[in-house]
């Protein structure tokens, strides 16, 4: 095969299934029952045109059998007036119009003949037509309720062009959702085994620094304790901690106001 060959063979298959995309067996089926209303017009048009020319044979018919008898009558009066030489033209003339009239009703006969058949072909025509009409009307509905029963399945079964294509954007936000999702999982764990500093956190320093900084905010705690529990005491126990004894032990030796005040 050669190069140009190939090149038809590519081109006509190329060619062929696009127009199997773009056809639409719909828009098929009207343009040739639009065709076939155009020759069945035609049909009638050729059967109207047939029975005028009939029609207008028998007049034609008609106007030379009103002049034949009239040149029969002209010979009568010939032949009672003694007057044989406009007799004879008179039926010379009468036989000129007898041939044609003969004539003429050949011709009607066949025109008949042929405006039977147009009828009866336009007849049938019509019939087909019609017949065609109910079928085309058929197929079309049974293919229209295919087309939306094939949208409906790939609707259901997500293999649609429009579906498809939400699937896919629906499947890579689940994925990059799920990656950023194992991104912030690793870099806390790193953060928290102290593989990674945070950077957002306002003391930044080592492993030493952060145990010491925990070790001075829990005395810092310690020590507001105490401070509170020593507010909480009498005002000759707070002055005895203040002097230096022990805050514990005065809070806990120390007795209530009111038993106090009740010894003699």
């Amino acid at each position: 095969m050669s190069l140009w060959s190939r090149f038809l063979l590519i081109f006509k298959s190329k060619a062929s299934k696009a127009l199997d995309r773009a056809e639409d067996p719909r828009e098929t089926l009207d343009y040739s029952y639009q065709k076939q209303l155009e020759l069945l017009t035609k049909v009638r048009r050729g059967v109207a045109d047939v029975a005028t020319s009939r029609k207008r044979v028998e007049l034609q018919v008609g106007q030379l059998e009103q002049q034949a008898g009239k040149l029969q009558d002209q010979a009568q009066k010939a032949i009672g007036m003694g007057r044989e030489d406009l007799a004879r033209e008179a039926l010379t003339r009468k036989s000129g119009l007898t041939n044609q009239i003969n004539d003429l009703r050949a011709q009607h006969s066949s025109l008949q003949a042929e405006e039977e058949k147009l009828v009866l072909a336009q007849q049938r025509l019509q019939a087909k037509v019609e017949a065609f009409r109910t079928r085309k009307e058929t197929i079309k509905a049974t293919y229209t309720a295919a087309e939306a029963q094939t949208k409906i399945s790939e609707a259901v079964s997500g293999i649609s062009d429009e579906l498809g294509d939400v699937g896919q954007a629906v499947q890579r936000a689940e994925d990059k959702t799920a990656q950023m999702q194992a991104r912030a999982g690793a870099v806390d764990e790193l953060i928290a085994s102290g593989a990674l500093d945070d950077v957002t956190a306002l003391n930044k320093g080592d492993d030493i620094a952060r145990e010491l900084e925990a070790m001075s905010s829990a005395s810092d705690v310690e020590a507001e304790l105490a401070r509170l529990k020593g507010e909480a005491l009498p005002p000759a126990q707070q002055t005895e901690a203040i002097e230096g004894g022990p805050i514990l032990d005065a809070v806990e030796d120390a007795e209530p106001v009111e038993k106090r005040d009740q010894q003699p």
